[in-house]
């Protein structure tokens, strides 16, 4: 496993750091346009939302009811951030077909890619800096080892706060064996030059807070 960055003192959860090189970087620019973009419609979005809620209670007050918990867990800079850290992962993965997974294509379901962020979001929800936090490292379990394929520090400008371990797995059962071939490239002088994998829809996350001594937590999904 890729060595870690030093843990931070436990009074300053989110104090800046060195960049570490081998880390992936986001374009905070990028985000911080898209947030800029989106906040003019979120905030009207929002507006109009409560202003119905108020309509139909007949009242002053918003019955609690009437609102889901999407409503108030609801945070567009942690969807944003998220997204772009799905992708990150995905191009990640992509990337190591031709290095640490040796195979000639990776098929990565988009129901994996889903589920993935939404545990990002979870895991992330009671931490002191959210998902910029984070720092997450990609590994894929193939013939019973854990193959590391990146670490990704989410936001590289602060000392990580929590630690997220994602171990990915590859599609082994089922039909997926009997018809992997044909998604490997062929060749005149090779019928078959690699095996295709498939990653499982299911995966394993561990997550350690760097800023505390309390136990892991191991999450099967």
């Amino acid at each position: 496993m890729p060595a870690l960055c030093a843990t931070p003192d436990s009074s300053l959860p989110c104090s800046a750091a060195t960049d570490d090189a081998s880390s992936k970087r986001l374009s905070w620019g990028k985000i911080m346009q898209k947030l800029t973009d989106f906040s003019n419609h979120s905030l009207h979005s929002d507006d109009e939302h409560f202003r119905n809620a108020f309509s139909h209670s007949g009242s002053d007050s918003v019955d609690s009811g009437s609102l889901s918990e999407s409503d108030f867990l609801y945070d567009p800079v942690e969807e944003t951030l998220c997204s772009e850290v799905v992708d990150l992962i995905e191009q990640s993965l992509t990337e190591a077909k031709d290095s640490a997974l040796r195979c000639s294509k990776l098929l990565i379901p988009d129901q994996l890619m889903e589920h993935i962020g939404q545990e990002l979001l979870h895991l992330a929800a009671s931490e002191p800096c959210g998902l910029r936090g984070a720092l997450i490292n990609l590994c894929v379990e193939q013939s019973n080892a854990c193959q590391s394929v990146e670490q990704i520090a989410v936001d590289p400008d602060l000392v990580p706060t929590f630690q997220l371990t994602l171990v990915l797995r590859l599609e082994s059962g089922g039909l997926w064996p009997m018809i992997q071939d044909l998604f490997a490239p062929r060749s005149h002088s090779a019928p078959i030059l690699r095996h295709a994998l498939r990653l499982n829809t299911g995966f394993r996350v561990i997550k350690k807070k760097l800023y505390s001594s309390e136990e892991l937590v191991i999450e099967e999904c």
